[in-house]
């Protein structure tokens, strides 16, 4: 659905976004970095907004830069957020229907139809300068869905939702996302990021640094051991016993006395060993984990020195 081919944008002296090639097709993908990493000017390069200053960005084939064809396909929630304050939610939603050439009757249904999608049909009269922060997100949502589009752009949309409020758009996105959208998400929450999906942009200083599924990712990134906590009865014999496996780098049990942590290059090759410390070592495991497959961890290795 989307195309990034060795784009480039510079502002003057100052490189926004440097030589990024990806593909973004149906499903949800997170677009991840620190501030000033260029998920913003990523973003505006596929929304149109910007004109990349080299290389070529398209979405559905066509050039988005001043493209009403485009625009028609695309919905965008900006991080920030400029309302008419004295519009009421539904006022404002049906005036973005509207925008899209919409006969009244069809922007009231469609209208109608995003409010109950994002969650706002109890409080859709409510005049927007009265409206929470969560509550803006909710309408920005809305008003990005109202013409249907088949690419969804949100930049940073968990800022100012509750925990409850965050699940339930975390819900909505996978739904639509399920219809067969691309929606491109841009958050620094990564543990919530990591619930809605697996597949990744990762952005550092202008430069793409990883792309595709997050656990593929953390493979490629061979010069830092995997680490595996295995909670066991005994540590210290775990150790004793799985020390002996060329594939096991170093073992640590935890201050506790109750888990141990396994650094290895082969981890699939460890997790098929840790049945045998119950059947053949008669210890009782209690569960295991890897702290190396969270978001968190691939970010830290990924910008690490760089």
């Amino acid at each position: 659905m989307i195309k990034i081919q060795n784009a480039s944008r510079w502002y003057g002296e100052v490189i926004g976004v440097n030589d990024v090639t990806c593909n973004i097709e149906a499903g949800v993908t997170a677009l991840l970095g620190q501030n000033g990493a260029g998920k913003s000017t990523l973003m505006k390069l596929i929304t149109g907004q910007l004109r990349p200053t080299t290389g070529d960005v398209t979405v559905f084939g066509d050039v988005p830069f001043a493209n009403p064809g485009v625009f028609e396909q695309l919905g965008y929630c900006p991080e920030f957020d400029n309302f008419p304050e004295h519009l009421t939610g539904r006022e404002f939603v049906m005036r973005m229907a509207e925008m899209q050439r919409m006969r009244t009757d069809e922007a009231k249904d469609r209208t109608q139809h995003v409010i109950d999608i994002v969650g706002m049909h109890d409080r859709a009269e409510k005049k927007l300068a009265g409206c929470s922060k969560g509550m803006r997100q909710r309408i920005k949502l809305g008003a990005a869905l109202v013409h249907d589009p088949k690419v969804i752009v949100l930049d940073e949309p968990l800022n100012g939702l509750d925990p409850v409020g965050r699940r339930e758009f975390m819900d909505v996105l996978s739904q639509l996302a399920d219809e067969g959208r691309a929606i491109l998400i841009s958050s620094h929450i990564l543990f919530e990021v990591e619930q809605m999906t697996r597949s990744i942009l990762l952005m550092h200083r202008g430069r793409l640094l990883a792309s595709g599924n997050l656990r593929t990712i953390r493979e490629l990134i061979d010069r830092h051991p995997h680490r595996i906590r295995i909670h066991v009865d005994e540590p210290r014999a775990a150790a004793a016993r799985l020390m002996r496996l060329p594939a096991v780098v170093s073992a640590e049990v935890s201050p506790d006395g109750e888990s141990l942590e396994i650094k290895t290059r082969q981890p699939d090759l460890l997790y098929s060993e840790i049945p045998a410390l119950s059947t053949e070592d008669g210890l009782k495991v209690y569960g295991f984990e890897s702290p190396d497959n969270s978001l968190e961890a691939v970010f830290a290795y990924l910008v690490e020195n760089r």
